[in-house]
């Protein structure tokens, strides 16, 4: 098989977590790999394992110049794109009263439009193969919500919706896209790598701080093993029919479930008045 025959893989926010996971399970898996980070440096490593199946690339997802650069490269380099992960994101923990607009919007740059500027360059390469995959790391909380945790379930719910939407454009061209949606898994999401709103209100201690207590707690301890999910992710998107949803772990299947139960449970509830909204003329 030729190098233009391989698939590529173009994977954001490697340094750490399921996408430094994902990188080590596309390669060992013999798959072209773009192995991205805002530090190179910090995924040196996976690339200096598999000389001349993968580089290593500078890329901030919220700087256009370097996403466009990097679409380039990895064209350039390997003919084309085939499956574009968009993992880089980061938690934010806070009320919503708690956490100022300046952190919010960091949170969408990040989370939301640095995933939209990512597929809106890698598609037309997708669409001019018609064909290709884009999977989102979006989380159980893009599907329901936790105390503290609002702001950061508000960015994965656009992630849901953003992607249902272009699951459906794309479809006709022969593009496929796959949600993730994990539970609680043992990387830096909780530690390291969440951001914490600088304001404190004590009025919300008994949600807010609760939450962020267990959080600090469970830290290390999760029972999600992220080169489980990494398998597990690398062999859906090789499946014939790859799921537009994707929850992983025990915790998000119980969370989920409990949700849609809830929710199909009100909507039955209220039925009766919510179809009452026709003119009668």
């Amino acid at each position: 098989m030729s190098i233009n025959e391989k698939p590529v893989w173009f994977i954001t926010g490697c340094s750490t977590g399921f996408g430094r996971e994902l990188a080590l399970q596309a390669l060992s898996q013999g798959f072209l790999t773009v192995v991205t980070a805002r530090n190179p440096a910090k995924v040196e490593d996976i690339v200096a394992q598999y000389p001349g199946q993968a580089i290593a690339l500078a890329l901030d997802v919220t700087n256009p110049v370097q996403i466009m650069a990097a679409v380039k490269e990895a064209v350039e380099r390997f003919g084309h794109i085939d499956v574009l992960v968009n993992n880089a994101g980061y938690g934010l923990e806070g009320a919503v009263e708690e956490t100022s607009m300046e952190e919010v919007r960091q949170q969408y740059e990040v989370n939301v439009f640095g995933m939209i500027a990512m597929i809106q360059a890698v598609l037309p390469h997708m669409r001019q193969r018609r064909s290709g995959h884009v999977v989102n790391i979006s989380s159980m909380g893009g599907l329901t919500t936790f105390p503290a945790l609002t702001i950061y379930n508000s960015t994965k719910f656009a992630v849901e919706g953003l992607s249902q939407g272009l699951a459906a454009e794309v479809k006709p061209i022969g593009i496929k896209v796959t949600i993730v949606e994990p539970g609680a898994f043992r990387t830096s999401w909780a530690g390291a790598s969440m951001q914490h709103a600088a304001k404190v209100i004590s009025d919300y201690e008994a949600t807010v701080g609760a939450a962020r207590t267990g959080l600090a707690a469970r830290n290390g301890h999760q029972i999600g093993d992220p080169k489980k999910a990494a398998v597990i992710i690398v062999n859906a998107v090789q499946a014939e029919e790859p799921p537009l949803h994707l929850l992983l772990g025990p915790d998000a299947v119980l969370h989920v479930g409990r949700k849609l139960g809830a929710l199909q449970a009100e909507i039955a509830q209220w039925a009766p008045l919510s179809v009452s909204t026709s003119f009668t003329d």
